[in-house]
């Protein structure tokens, strides 16, 4: 799959009222919402019990991960967000939504259920992760559970001018959420972005950017699919019923395809890939929160790239600033202009 560079820009004095208006927003994020564990140390002997390293653990560090690693990424930004997630009554969950509140992040919407939060552990040893354990209950939510998180979306769409789905398959969005939640927010006109996963992949028509990444669209639609085809992409569009794909490529950035056909690269503004933990939070975060701000598509794509190529030179799940972006932006320029 190949797409032709066409090289979009956008002028700092509109990347700066941008960033600025993104402040005055506020975005619902409705999806699976992690706590991520870090456990860090030295290994400089073998166990004699099996043959694994013992690491001496050094350092523990917390941090939200999935659908509240995007709520804190639109924080970063200094919009308003609610997160409407599920979470278990159990420790992960108390730490989960004590992270949020000391990111002065709205906790409100949090749906406690009988299930344990999902955690992620990594176990790290000079800067490379040795295993990582997942605890987690990925089964789809009960129809009880649905309706309560039908009601706590209910409640946050009146306060949004953006509404975001952050699919891990997790059992969160279901069917009955998505269409329900997609409803309600084209009710009020708002932009609807979606980062999407395999289970229900088709389910979200009616949304303005969907942002899978390569493998998750040729897995869906087949890798015989050739989008630079022009015969292609009104049957991928009328597939997937959206106003804009959004493909993220790695490496070679992202391509922005319209239903009308029209394709833009945007090329990586990356100067090191440290850790691509995040990128694609980091992403969904800047996209919905531009398109509030009033930003087009592509706009909005442009400014989520460079705010991705600020998160991957960090480690783990990070979030990204307005002043980081704009050095980033300003550093760029430079380059090009060198």
């Amino acid at each position: 799959m190949y797409f032709p560079v066409m090289s979009p820009t956008i002028a700092r004095a509109r990347l700066e009222s941008l960033l600025s208006a993104a402040q005055r927003q506020h975005v619902v994020i409705i999806g699976d919402a992690m706590l991520d564990v870090y456990l860090r140390g030295d290994v400089d002997r073998i166990s004699p019990e099996a043959p694994v390293p013992v690491v001496r653990v050094r350092d523990r560090k917390l941090a939200l991960g999935g659908a509240a690693n995007v709520a804190q990424n639109v924080a970063a930004l200094g919009a308003g967000c609610d997160l409407v997630a599920v979470i278990g009554n159990d420790g992960p969950g108390a730490l989960l939504r004590e992270r949020l509140q000391a990111g002065a992040m709205q906790d409100r919407s949090l749906v406690t259920v009988d299930r344990p939060t999902t955690t992620k552990t990594r176990v790290m040893a000079r800067s490379q992760q040795l295993v990582r354990f997942d605890e987690e209950d990925d089964a789809d939510l009960s129809a009880d559970d649905v309706r309560r998180v039908l009601d706590a979306i209910e409640r946050a769409l009146p306060h949004a001018t953006a509404l975001v789905f952050e699919d891990y398959n997790k059992g969160v969005l279901v069917p009955a959420v998505i269409e329900g939640a997609i409803a309600m927010a084209r009710t009020r006109g708002l932009p609807i972005v979606v980062d999407p996963k395999f289970r229900n992949f088709f389910t979200y028509r009616g949304a303005t950017v969907f942002k899978p990444n390569r493998r998750e669209l040729e897995g869906a639609l087949g890798a015989a699919v050739d989008l630079e085809h022009p015969g292609a992409l009104p049957a991928t569009f009328a597939r997937l019923g959206v106003e804009h794909l959004l493909l993220t490529l790695g490496e070679r950035g992202m391509a922005l395809i319209s239903a009308d056909g029209v394709v833009h690269r945007v090329p990586t503004t990356a100067r090191e890939v440290y850790d691509v933990v995040g990128a694609g939070d980091t992403v969904t975060a800047y996209l919905a929160t531009m398109l509030a701000a009033g930003a087009t598509a592509l706009e909005a794509a442009i400014v989520a790239n460079y705010a991705a190529g600020v998160e991957v030179g960090k480690l783990g799940a990070a979030t990204v600033s307005p002043d980081e972006v704009l050095q980033a932006f300003d550093q760029h320029q430079a380059m090009d202009a060198a």
